[in-house]
């Protein structure tokens, strides 16, 4: 039996009370310790599924199983969600590995997946194409987007929240904000419009995430504000430094996108995560949880 393993703290792991082996076919992921080393203690699996379960009624499954591989659209610059590194060409993150079990649940493993990085603006035209199967990438549910494309999910629920320096104890939350501090966002976002509108901060705006965290570092800016689940993975990435203020002030809800109108391939996505929570819960505590918060899984919308 093949399987593909995702690291998880050992508290989670006995409590979910899954397999452990020394042994699998699929590419390990696993979390570093203190000295950077990968540890290979702290190890939940899931299966790959093997036979391939049938999924009638999906073109998209009926896709795959004709090419005998997965094509995935991913983000690949989101430290904790999707993030691809540079040096060693590992990719990363809650949502990559969210991608992951659902090709796993379909029967492929790592060497059967091919992970396209598509950028925001493009994705709905990438999954009308067929350029790939479904997208997994902070992609927020909405009517307008529903229009032409279809949702599984969601998968996680998140809304705008603020990062800042992990001294900062001023600021708690976004009705804290004074028009003494700097909050920094991308170039036109509405995270950005939000703070403009409703608070007296004042603002400064970068071209990416990236930027607006250096600002922050460096006492440039105050907070960084954007869905709270983009800022957990900059936390989680350097918690020393960095954390959560307060709650979120929105809502989002990220979902996988998929081809209009596969209703079966839904059913089956949102089945296989409903079914396996605790493998859900493995993959948020090893890629969120460091950032020192805590996260519960959804109940899928229905399909329609």
């Amino acid at each position: 039996m093949r399987r593909t393993k995702i690291a998880a703290g050992l508290g989670l792991l006995a409590a979910a009370g899954l397999a452990l082996t020394a042994c699998n076919s699929g590419t390990p992921t696993s979390t570093p310790d203190e000295s950077g080393a990968a540890s290979e203690e702290a190890t939940v699996w899931f299966e790959v599924a093997d036979p391939a379960p049938t999924v009638d009624g999906s073109p998209t499954v009926e896709k795959i199983t004709e090419r005998g591989s997965v094509k995935i659209g991913v983000k690949e610059d989101q430290p904790n969600l999707g993030y691809l590194d540079p040096t060693t060409n590992e990719r990363t993150g809650f949502d990559v590995d969210i991608a992951r079990w659902i090709a796993a649940s379909l029967g492929y493993d790592e060497d059967q997946i091919e992970f396209q990085a598509i950028p925001s603006a493009n994705r709905e035209q990438a999954l009308i194409n067929g350029d790939i199967d479904y997208y997994v990438g902070t992609y927020s549910i909405t009517d307008k987007r529903k229009e032409s494309i279809s949702f599984a999910g969601p998968y996680f629920i998140t809304g705008q929240g603020l990062l800042v320096a992990a001294d900062n104890d001023a600021i708690t939350g976004v009705d804290s904000l004074t028009a003494e501090e700097t909050v920094c966002s991308v170039t036109g976002s509405t995270s950005i419009q939000r703070i403009k509108d409703e608070t007296p901060a004042k603002t400064t705006e970068f071209d990416t995430y990236s930027q607006c965290v250096e600002a922050l570092k460096n006492g440039q800016a105050d907070a960084v504000t954007t869905d709270e689940a983009i800022l957990i993975g900059y936390a989680a990435q350097d918690p020393d430094n960095l954390k959560i203020a307060g709650e979120p002030f929105s809502e989002e809800r990220y979902g996988v996108g998929i081809a209009k109108g596969d209703t079966a391939f839904a059913e089956f996505i949102n089945t296989t995560m409903t079914d396996n929570p605790e493998i859900w819960d493995a993959i948020f505590e090893k890629n969120l949880g460091p950032a020192g918060v805590t996260g519960t899984q959804p109940e899928p919308d229905p399909v329609s």
